[in-house]
């Protein structure tokens, strides 16, 4: 249990130039998912239409992983744990898109399509696998492993 639990908490160092990319990509994506994130948490269990058929409860998770996950992956905070919830809601997001709404992959045409849902599912995957690097709060709280 306490490897696993060093696991999930503390930072794994890194090259300069690579935890410099780990602090870049967790910025720009933990703004993108705070600013998708915030509409959603004014009004948690409710932001989708009736017809999508998500319950408020499973809407509530989401909002919140956005938006909280996407604080904890700006400051590099509980890091792991952020990337588990950010990385379910997109394959969720991904399943709908691409199955129950029959998008594209990529829509020519600008319209919706499960691209970027699916691409923020394997950062997750990626912040899940690597961390956030030793420029993160989890080093500094949690230390180095």
């Amino acid at each position: 249990m306490l490897n696993f639990k060093k696991y999930l908490l503390q930072a794994q160092s890194f090259s300069n130039f690579q935890a410099t990319a780990l602090l870049l990509l967790r910025v720009v994506v933990g703004v993108a998912f705070i600013l998708h994130g915030s509409p959603k948490i004014q009004s948690p269990m409710a932001w989708m239409p009736e017809t999508a058929g998500l319950p408020g409860i499973l809407q509530l998770l989401a909002a919140v992983s956005e938006f909280g996950g996407g604080i904890a992956i700006l400051f590099g905070l509980l890091t792991r744990v952020a990337s588990l919830g950010l990385g379910f809601t997109m394959i969720v997001a991904t399943a709908m898109h691409a199955f129950v709404m029959k998008d594209p992959f990529v829509n020519m045409t600008g319209g919706s399509s499960y691209e970027l849902a699916l691409g923020y599912a394997v950062i997750a995957l990626l912040f899940l696998a690597m961390g956030p690097g030793q420029y993160s709060l989890d080093k500094k709280l949690f230390g180095e492993r």
